[in-house]
C-alpha cells in the first residue's frame, strides 16, 4: 500500500515506522510548508498534522479521491464540510480521536458504566487526562469522546472543561512532561468511589491502530468509524 502522511511529527514518525514493518511504501510526506514526494497516487492518506493545517491537508487529498485516515483533533467544527467532500468526491473519509485498540475497548467500557450509573443519583461524574507539554488541544479529542459517550447514556446536558456542575461532565485537563496519554473517569459519592482508567505506556498502539484503519479503508467509499474497522 502505497501512504501518504499529512503531518510528520511525532505521529508521523511513528506510522511510518510501523507502516515499513508491515510492507507499505511512504510515497509522500507533508509537514507544515514542507512536502517530500507527491500526493497523487497514494492508495490512503494519513493525516496527523497540527489542528489548523487539518483541513486543508485532508482536503487535498479528498479532492484526489484519496480516502484520508485522520487521528487529528481540534478541528471538528469543519467536520461536516470534510465528509461532503468525501462523498462528493466518493471516497472514504475515517476520522478517530484516538486509534488505539485499547482505547476504543474503553469507549465501549465507559458507555456500558454510564448506563449503569445513569439513575444513580448519589453519585458526581467527572474526568482527568493527562498528555505531554506539546499536545497543543485541550481538552483531549479522547475526553471528548468519552464525555459524549457519557452524556449519549446518562441525563448529563454536555461537558465542561474545569467545570463543577452536578449535570454537566466536567474535564481536568493537565499538561506536563512527556506523558503520551492518560483518561480516567470517576463516580463519586460520599461513600465510595469508582474509577476506570486508560493509561497509553507509548505511540506504538496509536500508530498501528492508525496503520490499521488505512490497510481497512482501500477500496470503500463513505463515512467510517474505528468502530467500523474492529468490530465492537
Amino acid at each position: 500500500m502505497r501512504l501518504a502522511l499529512l503531518g510528520y511529527g511525532r505521529m508521523g514518525k511513528a506510522i511510518e515506522k510501523i507502516a515499513l514493518q508491515r510492507g507499505h511504501k511512504i510515497i509522500c510526506k507533508i509537514d507544515k510548508n514542507q512536502s517530500d514526494g507527491v500526493l497523487t497516487g497514494a492508495d490512503v492518506a494519513i493525516n496527523f498534522s497540527v489542528p489548523n493545517a487539518a483541513v486543508e491537508n485532508i482536503n487535498k487529498a479528498l479532492n484526489l479521491s484519496i480516502p484520508v485516515v485522520c487521528g487529528t483533533t481540534g478541528w471538528l467544527d469543519a467536520y461536516e464540510q470534510v465528509t461532503q467532500n468525501a462523498e462528493k468526491n466518493e471516497t472514504a473519509f475515517l476520522y478517530a480521536s484516538n486509534f488505539s485498540v485499547g482505547v476504543n475497548i474503553f469507549y465501549k467500557l465507559n458507555k456500558i458504566l454510564a448506563q449503569m450509573m445513569r439513575h444513580q443519583n448519589d453519585y458526581k461524574v467527572s474526568m482527568e487526562e493527562i498528555h505531554h507539554v506539546h499536545k497543543l488541544d485541550m481538552p483531549s479529542g479522547t475526553s471528548i469522546t468519552l464525555a459524549e459517550g457519557i452524556i449519549e447514556n446518562s441525563e448529563h446536558t454536555g461537558w465542561k472543561l474545569e467545570g463543577d456542575d452536578k449535570d454537566i461532565v466536567n474535564i481536568k485537563s493537565i499538561r506536563s512532561g512527556e506523558f503520551p496519554g492518560t483518561h480516567n473517569i470517576k463516580y463519586r459519592s460520599n461513600i465510595d468511589e469508582i474509577t476506570i482508567e486508560h493509561k497509553a505506556e507509548n505511540r506504538e498502539g496509536f500508530a498501528i491502530g492508525a496503520v490499521i484503519a488505512s490497510e481497512w479503508i482501500v477500496g470503500k467509499k463513505g463515512i467510517f468509524k474505528m468502530d467500523d474497522v474492529i468490530n465492537l
